[in-house]
């Protein structure tokens, strides 16, 4: 397989039978050009409403590309970003679906929307989504029970109580598979100290047999280096993302 970066949580990872797109945002190194080119099936995922996860320009690729399936979470069409008729499938958390090249499975979100599992031509595949530890530098300090007022997110937040459904999120994925082959995961510096640690956390619990950061861009390419320290500790293969288009092979 081959998994290319595109931007932000932005993935393309071509397979021998199929290429599989996850939340495309933009695309500032034009990715998409050669994707659209191939013969090859695409299923496109995108795992919640927001803007940085789910552009409508992906319904554009079906007057491009014959075969377009498209794998939506049914919070962008709660929110009306898009119509019943425009996707292929829509899931919400614990739901399945199949064809004869894969199996998709929807989990749950610490945001909005879904996280992703993914099997196919026998490998498993987990696309976060917001999936995260997102309040983990309130931590020190907090109070159960107690909220603390946040003027970044512009509201008051209960950071232990966040943590435990983001454990209880990681626990629920473990009910239906404990080990990925790939694992695409945010490493977001801009929430401050702390910020690998849902990572950190996720890789304790599962095995995983490469380790791909996402959701960085604000806070800049090596900032997400910073998770490689805790990924070699475990001997679990690491892509430090230089730039937008680069490819690996997985």
């Amino acid at each position: 397989m081959t998994l290319t970066y595109i931007f932000h949580s932005g993935f393309v990872l071509e397979t021998e039978q199929s290429i599989l797109v996850f939340d495309y945002w933009m695309d500032p190194s034009g990715v998409m050009d050669s994707v659209l080119r191939s013969g090859k099936p695409m299923y496109v995922f995108s795992s919640h409403f927001h803007e940085d996860h789910f552009n409508r320009d992906i319904f554009e690729w079906k007057k491009q590309k014959d075969a377009v399936t498209y794998i939506l979470s049914k919070d962008i069409l709660r929110h009306r970003r898009a119509s019943r008729e425009e996707a292929d499938v829509w899931l919400a958390k614990g739901a399945t679906w199949a064809d004869e090249r894969l199996t998709v499975k929807a989990l749950g979100s610490t945001d909005s929307g879904v996280s992703w599992i993914v099997e196919t031509e026998g490998k498993r595949i987990f696309h976060a989504g917001d999936l995260c530890n997102w309040y983990a530098r309130f931590l020190p300090g907090a109070v159960p029970g107690q909220t603390i007022y946040s003027e970044e997110f512009g509201e008051y937040i209960d950071p232990i109580a966040h943590e435990k459904q983001f454990l209880g999120e990681l626990k629920d994925i473990r009910k239906v598979a404990d080990s990925f082959d790939l694992v695409m995961f945010p490493v977001d510096g801009r929430i401050g100290n702390g910020y690998t640690l849902g990572a950190r956390q996720f890789i304790e619990r599962f095995k995983v047999g490469l380790f791909v950061p996402m959701h960085f861009v604000a806070s800049g390419f090596e900032s997400a280096w910073r998770m490689k320290e805790f990924t070699d500790a475990k001997n679990i293969p690491f892509w430090g993302i230089r730039r937008e288009g680069e490819t690996r092979e997985v």
